[in-house]
């Protein structure tokens, strides 16, 4: 996916910085809807598909955090959220709600894009129907490596962006064990140690769709000193 395919929404309670980014992404290629608060955003997001949520924490009434984590009970869309909170707790319990990235506010323009766009290229590539399938076999749950696609039984596991690149930087490579470091590198994130705990964060939220007891993972390991591993059946 590119920008020139993607439609994003911006919630922020604030009528200048909401305007400011919109007319600035519309710029750059994107066709942008606004929203003023989570209820506009909930009442947007029923009847229009989005490619991207770019999210405030800092709302009146529910706040970032709680729609985000709302929203990931029924969707995957990615969610890049805004916070004026430097600490690192507050970006730890963002991406436990399922958001897939930060952006620390004051922030420059410039940066909200290269994150954007980001996002965008971890997005998994539609498949013409008749590809031929590659499958990874984890207990009841299968992954199509070429499509990017997890399934239950017959049901689809929804991934967000994050999730759908680390199964695919994983699948690539499975049985061989991956280090923090180069996830986060993979990732397109800056390094740090921070990001390092990033990426603890979203390993948990995998082994949670990938896992019976995520607390004991049998696919998706811990290898003591050298990170993780897919270890299919």
């Amino acid at each position: 996916m590119t920008e020139a395919d993607a439609h994003l929404l911006i919630v922020d309670d604030d009528e200048r910085i909401r305007g400011l980014l919109q007319k600035f992404l519309i710029r750059n290629g994107f066709l942008v809807s606004a929203a003023r608060d989570a209820a506009h955003a909930r009442r947007l997001l029923e009847g229009l598909d989005f490619d991207l949520v770019v999210l405030d924490v800092m709302m009146p009434g529910e706040d970032g955090v709680s729609l985000t984590r709302s929203l990931r009970e029924t969707r995957a869309t990615p969610i890049l959220l805004l916070t004026a909170r430097s600490e690192t707790e507050d970006r730890i319990a963002g991406l436990e709600a399922g958001a897939d990235d930060y952006l620390a506010k004051p922030f420059e323009p410039k940066e909200l894009l290269l994150r954007i766009n980001a996002i965008l290229r971890r997005m998994p590539e539609t498949r013409p129907a008749d590809a031929a399938p590659k499958l990874l076999t984890l207990g009841e749950v299968r992954y199509d490596i070429e499509r990017g696609e997890m399934w239950r039984g017959d049901e689809m596991v929804r991934l967000t962006a994050t999730e759908a690149q680390l199964m695919r930087i994983f699948s690539a490579c499975p049985g061989e064990p991956i280090t923090r470091a180069r996830l986060v590198e993979d990732l397109g994130r800056d390094k740090g140690q921070a990001q390092e705990r990033a990426v603890d964060v979203q390993i948990t939220r995998l082994r949670r769709k990938l896992e019976s007891d995520p607390k004991q993972p049998r696919y998706l390991q811990t290898v003591r000193g050298a990170g993780y591993m897919l270890a299919p059946d």
